[in-house]
């Protein structure tokens, strides 16, 4: 799937989202996993958290567009969301090096 570019607060919440311990390791082992995903008790049983404390990181993650989930019946899959992983890390790095002439004018703005 493909992001649009971010702004900065969408930047924002999903460094907010990835700032907790456990929600970082959440979506790095969705990352490792790649474009199958897991199901949610695979992830449970690899994290080793409680089912409710699951649900709250996947869902802050899921918030941020850092995770997709979709539905096979009983099962639900999670899987990274490598359009807006790769939008952030753009967002992060687009003016890099371009130097610190302009940055008064747009703090200005």
């Amino acid at each position: 799937m493909s992001q649009s570019p971010l702004n900065e607060q969408i930047a924002a919440d999903a460094l907010a989202a990835l700032g907790n311990r456990t929600r970082l390791r959440l979506f790095r082992l969705l990352v490792r996993a790649g474009d199958g995903g897991l199901n949610i008790g695979e992830i449970q049983t690899r994290l080793a958290i409680p089912a409710s404390t699951l649900a709250h990181h996947i869902a802050a993650l899921t918030q941020a567009g850092l995770i997709e989930q979709e539905r096979h019946g009983r099962e639900t899959r999670c899987r990274a969301g490598y359009g807006r992983m790769q939008a952030l890390v753009d967002y992060l790095g687009d003016e890099c090096c371009a130097g610190l002439a302009d940055m008064s004018r747009d703090a200005a703005a």
